[in-house]
């Protein structure tokens, strides 16, 4: 396995660890890897009044980075302007309220990775954040 392949496959390990989060905690998954030309969003989901943008940043056991300095204001204003999209293209969703969520997922080195720690940051940024 490939050092791409092994971090996409720890990536695709935490998404699928949120996304079980999300559902135990009442949520409904509606998109997983949505992108437009300059943004992507990981996980969109419903709870109740709420649309859901759910960013995840997963990393191996051990790494020096936990990944919370991933989340620049650019990488923000990007997902902001991936959820307008996703709401135009899916007018049912205009009059929920959007929320924007970061999940760091800590995972073990193996072939196949387990989850070892999920943290998960409701409302964790806002566009008035990303000036």
């Amino acid at each position: 396995m490939s050092m791409t392949e092994a971090a996409e496959a720890r990536g695709k390990a935490g998404e699928n660890a949120v996304c079980d989060y999300l559902e135990e905690n009442g949520a409904r998954i509606l998109k997983r890897n949505f992108r437009i030309k300059h943004g992507e969003i990981d996980i969109i989901s419903t709870d109740g009044e709420f649309i859901i943008f759910t960013e995840v940043k997963t990393r191996k056991y051990g790494s020096y980075d936990d990944g919370t300095g991933a989340m620049t204001k650019a990488k923000m204003k990007r997902i902001i302007a991936a959820s307008e999209r996703f709401v135009e293209l899916n007018p049912q969703y205009e009059s929920l309220y959007r929320r924007f969520d970061t999940a760091y997922v800590t995972v073990t080195t193996e072939k196949y990775p387990r989850i070892l720690d999920i943290e998960y940051y409701k409302s964790d940024f806002t566009a008035l954040s990303c000036r």
